[in-house]
């Protein structure tokens, strides 16, 4: 006998002459082919023979070993190659039709009308509206069946189910609790087993309005209450939320020693101050009655993007009791939970609207940063299979399938706002676009966008200034050198710094004298000159210099981010339809560009060859030009022809256009990456980064090499363990202290600060309190061996 491949988790044994094989059930039951017929047996007396392709059979001696007990559904299923939900599925039809029906044909019955995906919007308008089931399917044209699964997917439950489950599943805990003074039950989207059946997700967008939570009510983060009292088992809260009773829960905190990442909590207040769940629920409104409701949801994601996690496939490797001890839950939401809040988060096709928001509250508490705005495209390399528009991607120098997002940043190189551009538009072409949206933030105040020479054209310039905005950016191309009588030293202090530069200060004006810009050129050590152009007159040479270099924040924000937040991972494989009409550098004159090089090479060399003849014509042997032609005539006819040729390609090229809809480039269906779950996670990455930032500054002072390894700092305070503790309004915070003295104590200086704050955690009463432990007392030196003392030698 020889073991072979198994089906479903237990071994199939086979003879020698591999004919026969046999499957353990369990320890009593077996499963046997032999020549092309299964024989079942339990305790080797035969219960079911059948020929193998009888699925009516099959399924009757699956469904016999299941109901007389002899085998349970997940061993069944593991032996005879199947799943749990088709046995179920054969014990039903068994019950309704007997053998018949369990001989019906696989997939959908035919002449039976499906369902189609694009209806589920009306059922769920008609479901709103009160209509029942057998009216809605009358109406549609299919069976009560089809609709009644629908709705369970979407959501709903009848009042019966409701009132079944709570009979059946309520804890005594419930007793007492009236559930009329609960949220209504619109739909549910947290089962408690989470079954796989019911995973699918209504979209937000195709919701009726009046499913749509609570949006445009004034939303504080006030606590809520849980139904559970031990917070290791919240089982009463995930019952209501099942039923649709509960819109988020209560974070409930247990006193407990050592909880990982506990630092992490040092966030909190910052979180807070960027308003980000005020706006989400402003935005949002909410996602639908759940255990993890929106605010649970925005949470998670923003503790996990500063504990570095950094996919939601990452929560794999770590413990989710230990995670849900910091978010005062039981357990952290499964990766799986944790997608499909995204996906409906996306659904509703807001992350624009929530990144403006965002950017609001970011400029009401930060406004006096935003007089330099640093405008930058960022990027983002895609290897997937999919066939999208290539971008120059300047880490690796080469042009590669790509998508650009383009990024707004402070005066002190911190996010302000992200805008996902459409099939990597040129920063030239977007600056109208992210300054439009700019504009909107900031109302009619006066700010200076600093750029690279990829936004250079002075007809925009011009523009740009006609609109309100100033201008700093390097000039591109050549320009007349500037002598260098007219430099000089230029000193001064800027940021509590002293900066020294040799520039030299002129104006210069563009488009036929109508455009009057500054022009500050730069000498370095080699000689080089660099071009600085502004529209600011009132700036000193070396002020326009410092906030220029100060771009390369902006470029070492975008690599941060890359390498701590996965800035450029992917966070689905979804495609969307792009625009179809948009156009594109046409490829046949591509085509024709290069031809029209390769001929020009051809007659380069061959006008090289008849130079060369030319300079050792020997006199003697062709004293005329004519002879020296005849001689030459096949080489000059080949030059003559291929002239010809480049005149007819260039003709050809004239009456090619330059640019062609991408309908005519693409074959098939024109897209793109899907954005609104992508920005979304951004966004979050982004207020995440933004209350590192707010930690930093409030470190600094304590640190002294905080602007060399703040973030370190910051990020190792993350990581520290610590004990919470609870109280009736307190929650207690006490972190292990860091590697070294000084550190610990700019930690302690930072939990000072924020405990001034007196900020609550959210959906909670309690008031944060943080504090490090104090360095444990070193321990006493073992006092080395005492040195012998040796005896003096004997003198012989």
């Amino acid at each position: 006998m020889a073991m072979t491949a198994t089906q479903g988790s237990f071994p199939f044994v086979e003879s020698s002459d591999g004919n026969e094989s046999t499957a353990l059930i369990n320890g009593r039951c077996r499963l046997r082919k032999s020549d092309g017929y299964c024989v079942v047996t339990e305790r080797n007396v035969v219960v079911a023979h059948y020929a193998e392709g009888d699925r009516m059979s099959e399924a009757y001696a699956v469904v016999s070993l299941v109901d007389h007990g002899s085998a349970t559904q997940v061993e069944v299923a593991a032996a005879f190659g199947c799943s749990e939900r088709t046995i179920r599925r054969h014990q039903r039809r068994f019950e309704e039709g007997g053998l018949a029906a369990l001989g019906r044909p696989r997939g959908y019955p035919r002449g039976q009308p499906r369902l189609p995906k694009t209806r589920a919007k009306l059922v769920n308008r008609l479901k709103a509206e009160g209509k029942s089931n057998r009216d809605i399917a009358r109406r549609i044209g299919v069976t009560e069946k089809s609709v009644r699964k629908l709705l369970r997917r979407l959501g709903w439950r009848s009042e019966s189910q409701q009132l079944d489950l709570l009979a059946n599943d309520a804890d005594p805990k419930l007793s007492g609790v009236d559930t009329n003074e609960l949220s209504e039950p619109v739909e549910c989207t947290e089962n408690v087993a989470e079954d796989a059946e019911d995973a699918g997700q209504p979209n937000p967008k195709d919701a009726d309005p009046k499913l749509s939570g609570t949006r445009g009510e004034t939303h504080e983060i006030v606590p809520t209450v849980s139904f559970d009292t031990d917070p290791t088992n919240r089982q009463v809260d995930r019952v209501l939320a099942s039923l649709g009773l509960l819109e988020d829960a209560a974070p409930v905190f247990q006193t407990s020693m050592d909880v990982p990442d506990a630092g992490v909590l040092l966030a909190i207040p910052a979180l807070l101050d960027s308003g980000i769940i005020k706006v989400a629920r402003d935005v949002y409104g909410s996602i639908g009655p759940a255990f993890y409701g929106l605010r649970t949801t925005i949470v998670t994601l923003l503790l996990m993007a500063l504990i570095r996690i950094k996919r939601p496939e990452n929560l794999k490797e770590y413990n989710p009791e230990d995670l849900g001890r910091l978010l005062g839950l039981d357990r952290v939401a499964e990766v799986k939970t944790i997608r499909r809040k995204l996906t409906r988060l996306a659904g509703y096709g807001r992350a624009a609207e929530f990144g403006h928001a965002l950017a609001e509250q970011r400029v009401q508490s930060r406004g006096n940063v935003m007089g330099f705005l640093y405008v930058d495209g960022h990027v983002r390399a895609y290897h997937g299979k999919r066939k999208l528009p290539k971008a120059y991607v300047a880490r690796r120098h080469l042009a590669m399938p790509a998508t650009t997002d383009y990024w707004v940043n402070d005066a002190e190189g911190e996010p302000l706002l992200l805008i996902t551009c459409e099939a990597n538009k040129q920063l030239m072409t977007m600056l109208p676009v992210v300054l439009k949206e700019v504009r909107s933030l900031i109302g009619e105040r006066r700010a200076t966008i600093v750029f690279d020479r990829g936004g250079w054209s002075p007809k925009l310039f011009k523009k740009l200034i006609a609109d309100g905005f100033d201008i700093l950016t390097y000039r591109k191309g050549k320009f007349r050198r500037v002598a260098k009588k007219h430099f000089s030293m230029h000193e001064s202090t800027i940021d509590g710094r002293k900066r020294r530069y040799i520039l030299a200060d002129r104006e210069v004006r563009f488009l036929k004298q109508t455009l009057r810009l500054r022009q500050v050129t730069r000498l370095g050590d080699d000689g080089h000159q660099i071009g600085i152009l502004t529209s600011r007159h009132d700036l000193s040479a070396s002020e326009v210099v410092h906030r220029l270099t100060e771009r390369w924040r902006q470029e070492n924000f975008f690599k941060y981010l890359r390498i701590e937040y996965a800035l450029d991972a992917l966070v689905d494989y979804g495609v969307e339809s792009a625009d179809e009409d948009r156009m594109v550098p046409n490829p046949e004159r591509r085509k024709l560009n290069s031809e029209i090089e390769k001929a020009y090479a051809e007659v380069n060399q061959l006008a090289a060859a008849y130079g060369v003849e030319a300079l050792t014509n020997r006199e003697q042997v062709r004293r005329t030009m004519r002879g020296f032609k005849i001689a030459n005539a096949p080489l000059s006819e080949r030059i003559s022809k291929l002239a010809d040729r480049i005149m007819a390609l260039e003709k050809k090229r004239s009456l090619t256009p330059t640019r062609v809809p991408v309908q005519q480039v693409v074959k098939g269906e024109v897209i793109k990456l899907s954005v609104e779950r992508k920005q979304l996670t951004d966004l979050i990455k982004m207020v995440a980064y933004q209350a590192e930032c707010d930690l930093l500054r409030l470190v600094a002072p304590h640190y002294r090499r905080a602007e060399d390894e703040g973030r370190a700092l910051i990020r190792s305070a993350f990581a520290a363990a610590g004990d919470i503790e609870v109280t009736d309004d307190q929650l207690k915070v006490s972190l292990a202290p860091l590697s070294s003295p000084h550190r610990t104590k700019a930690l302690a200086a930072l939990c000072e600060r924020l405990n001034e704050t007196r900020a609550r955690f959210p959906g909670s009463k309690l008031h944060l309190r943080f504090d490090v432990k104090p360095h444990p007392p070193p321990s006493l030196a073992f006092p080395g061996p005492r040195r012998a003392e040796t005896a003096p030698a004997e003198v012989p």
